[in-house]
């Protein structure tokens, strides 16, 4: 029995417990949000190791972190150091998008260390396996796609990204309407590719029941991936992503109907006028869904700086009710990240997700903002250091002022105004 057709049973489970404490909410909070839709627990039930994560409504706004090898820099060392550094910085999930080596012990050396939950995009695997035989991606066979699904719910992946809104319906509106960037998504460009050479409908999306029982069995979140999502601010909102979102959610509905946990994911590049529409349109077609969301990246001229980018994207999609933030990093559209990039990016979402928790009233959000204040009336340095979201770059950056007694900063100094507003 899945953790929906508990919730639907009344049954609250120890992984609705453990969430709720969590939270900081009541375990019946999440059994309801669970039943409604608009919260999932994704934890794999061969993934025992990890505490269960909740994401959705009424609750703290998460951040996920991106890893993984590519042709160009397989170093699976280097990997496992970034999932440590991710988590260490406050990611609440990693992502394995690998796509160079032997993938599978990859991801089973990634869950092995996890402490997080993870995430993985099978249709990678199932391409790579197909280069590694010396053929083209296109001679993929549906059997070969699910194959690695079902390995990836058998290895202990708690949820998969799974483009079945990318089918000829979706593809034909991108067509139609033109694009200035076409498809950006690596799965996508593939599901879409692949439909092309062979002439036929996406597997995914033509095959979806024997997907659901693969989520089922192993109690996997679905995360019913943006294939289409926009690349430049310029394809926001178009035919082809608003076809896709309509199909995603109606795949959402089948999908709890058999059980299955269903988060969706959402754009890319947008501009900021349009941030707040594309979440209101996600959660309205996809009855309440949880919403995943890469960035959204406001601008495409900041190359270098696209965790700020993504970091103002996201506060502005949180508030707006996007519940899982896909972090961003300095390196994105120019190379694989780095150590300090994968930190750098966790930090700047985790800012937009707190930002975001602000604004919806998140339980805790705002008390901790209060008890910051009232540390910095205090020249309570120890305090600000504990609350402030990066404790190790705050220690690094300090620098008390002699003029002041060690009171103030050195920015101000004797003339510090909270030490001059003092009676």
């Amino acid at each position: 029995m899945t953790q929906l057709e508990k919730a639907r049973k009344g049954i609250i489970s120890e992984e609705m417990k453990i969430c709720a404490v969590q939270e900081g909410v009541e375990a019946e909070f999440i059994k309801q949000g669970m039943v409604d839709g608009t919260i999932v627990i994704c934890r794999n039930v061969n993934h025992q190791t990890i505490k269960p994560l909740a994401i959705g409504l009424g609750l703290r706004t998460k951040v996920n972190a991106n890893i993984g090898t590519s042709r160009d820099n397989n170093n699976l060392a280097l990997e496992l150091e970034k999932l440590k550094i991710a988590t260490d910085a406050g990611a609440d999930a990693v992502m394995d998008l690998s796509t160079g080596g032997d993938l599978a012990q990859i991801r089973k050396a990634v869950m092995e260390q996890s402490t997080v939950a993870i995430g993985t995009v099978p249709i990678y695997q199932a391409a790579v396996k197909i280069l590694d035989e010396k053929k083209a991606i296109s001679e993929m066979t549906p059997d070969d796609m699910f194959a690695v699904i079902e390995e990836n719910g058998r290895d202990g992946v708690d949820f998969i990204t799974v483009h079945c809104g990318v089918n000829r319906l979706s593809v034909a509106a991108v067509e139609s309407q033109g694009r200035v960037l076409g498809i950006v998504s690596r799965g996508g460009s593939m599901t879409a590719n692949w439909m092309y050479c062979n002439n036929r409908e996406n597997p995914l999306y033509e095959e979806y029941d024997r997907l659901l029982e693969i989520a089922h069995r192993y109690d996997m979140v679905l995360s019913l991936g943006d294939g289409l999502r926009p690349g430049a601010i310029n394809d926001a909102t178009d035919q082809g992503q608003l076809q896709e979102l309509i199909i995603l959610g109606q795949l959402n509905t089948r999908a709890r109907a058999a059980g299955v946990q269903v988060m969706i994911e959402g754009p890319g590049h947008v501009p900021i006028t349009e941030v707040e529409a594309n979440i209101k349109l996600q959660k309205k077609i996809c009855q309440g869904a949880p919403f995943y969301v890469l960035g959204p990246l406001p601008t495409d001229i900041a190359p270098g700086y696209d965790h700020i980018t993504s970091a103002i994207g996201g506060a502005i999609a949180g508030a707006a009710g996007a519940d899982f933030l896909c972090y961003v990093t300095p390196a994105e559209h120019l190379r694989l990240p780095t150590l300090a990039d994968v930190r750098d990016g966790v930090i700047a979402a985790r800012i937009a997700a707190h930002i975001a928790d602000i604004a919806k009233g998140v339980h805790g959000a705002r008390e901790r903002n209060r008890k910051m204040s009232q540390c910095r009336k205090n020249f309570d340095w120890q305090g600000q250091v504990d609350l402030s979201i990066d404790p190790e770059r705050t220690v690094a950056l300090l620098e008390k002022s002699k003029s002041a007694q060690d009171e103030g900063c050195t920015m101000c100094g004797e003339f510090c105004a909270i030490k001059l507003g003092k009676r």
